[in-house]
């Protein structure tokens, strides 16, 4: 049964005029965010439903946020991911309509409310390289991997993930989406999106994940096993805009 809380919105879809559209921005203009939720006790499905009936709000009245998504991991856990044209763009998320009324409703849906649930969990990050999205709305699974670089190698790390963008759009047409982020001077993260698990699959069986294994060791905190592979988080993709 679908819940209520949406009704906090307080918009109404039928009256809002304003229209997503294209965008044509460079990456080098383009910031993100990743938030990672618990749900409050008994309120997994009620989060979750808000999440994916925001997504349409995000769509009709944030035209500078390019991508947005609702994820939801195995273990119950909620996360957003979204992309906007810039920082402008992003600030102008945090003070919409969806941000409102997750401020309103955390205290009930999300564990540690607004403040230690929501606000605490915030990653910014400016992106580094992507693959432009194809077929969105066939993705059902993503990913998100956090990469902290091993002392003095930073810059190395950034230049990989740079230059990983155009690997990835010519060799995995599966892997329907895909970016490379820098949160601060040493830690980055990588976002990407799937129609399956099989284009997962071929993602990490792929020239990218290939050529970070083979520098991890170097360059990554940790190497493959414990900086890469322990930090892969998997979602089933609730919401697009």
């Amino acid at each position: 049964m679908k819940t209520n809380f949406l009704k906090t919105l307080g918009i109404s879809l039928a009256l809002t005029t304003t229209t997503a559209c294209a965008h044509e921005t460079s990456s080098v203009d383009q910031t993100a965010s990743y938030i990672e939720m618990t749900a409050a006790e008994g309120q997994t499905q009620n989060l979750a439903e808000f999440l994916t009936g925001a997504a349409p709000i995000v769509g009709q009245t944030e035209p500078g946020t390019q991508l947005w998504f609702a994820l939801k991991s195995t273990d119950g856990t909620l996360a957003i991911f979204d992309i906007f044209d810039d920082e402008n763009a992003r600030n102008a998320h945090f003070s919409g309509a969806v941000a409102s009324a997750l401020n309103e409703s955390a205290g009930t849906l999300v564990e540690g409310g607004w403040d230690d649930g929501v606000v605490a969990n915030i990653n910014n990050s400016t992106v580094l390289s992507t693959k432009a999205p194809v077929d969105l709305y066939s993705a059902t699974t993503a990913t998100y991997i956090k990469l902290n670089a091993a002392p003095g190698q930073s810059d190395a790390l950034a230049e990989l993930l740079s230059a990983a963008g155009p690997i990835v759009a010519e060799t995995e047409p599966k892997t329907l989406y895909w970016v490379a982020l820098r949160l601060d001077e040493n830690s980055f993260a990588i976002f990407d999106i799937f129609a399956d698990d099989s284009g997962r699959a071929d993602h990490f069986a792929g020239q990218v994940a290939g050529l970070l294994k083979e520098k991890s060791a170097v360059l990554v905190e940790g190497g493959w096993d414990a900086g890469v592979v322990a930090n892969v988080n998997n979602y089933e993709i609730l919401a697009i805009k």
